[in-house]
């Protein structure tokens, strides 16, 4: 049966070392998408590679992941404003309260966005209802990160 979540949660990426990254549920966008900085395509023993860092925390330059996943595919992605990017497709783990499960994640840069991370409907489709009008329904804010958050409400431009 599917759970109810609000517009933005707090979710894991076990695989890659993510404990937690704030998230905008969006309906909107068909593929999830994450932060991704130094992003570099390598060969391992004949499969494309990708090693990258991932900066889970919106105001903090300090913390940084580093991950090394398989390319699962390059795809060109079209933004809400109708740009088109091309971008690297991971899949990796996603943990929303209780439940794991894989998704695809297109790395991209989000510096400027208001969100790390967008978590698109394919990745919540038969999983999850969205209510728009609530926040953090499966997951509790980092208190300090709570206060910021109110100010962010304004749209997120993907």
């Amino acid at each position: 049966m599917a759970k109810l979540v609000g517009w933005r949660e707090w979710v894991s990426l076990p695989n890659l070392g993510v404990e937690r990254v704030k998230v905008k549920v969006d309906t909107g966008a068909r593929t999830s998408a994450v932060h991704a900085s130094d992003v570099e395509v390598f060969d391992r023993d004949g499969q494309e590679w990708v090693r990258f860092q991932l900066q889970p925390l919106q105001d903090n330059q300090h913390l940084r992941v580093a991950c090394e996943e398989p390319v699962a595919e390059w795809r060109t992605i079209r933004d809400s404003g109708g740009h088109e990017e091309r971008r690297i497709i991971i899949v990796t783990d996603i943990q929303v309260d209780d439940e794991v499960w894989p998704i695809e994640l297109s790395l991209t840069d989000r510096e400027h966005m208001g969100f790390r991370m967008l978590l698109g409907r394919r990745a919540i489709r038969n999983r999850f209802y969205v209510d728009p009008t609530q926040s953090f329904i499966l997951s509790r804010p980092i208190s300090e990160d709570y206060d910021h958050e109110e100010e962010e409400e304004e749209q997120d431009k993907h």
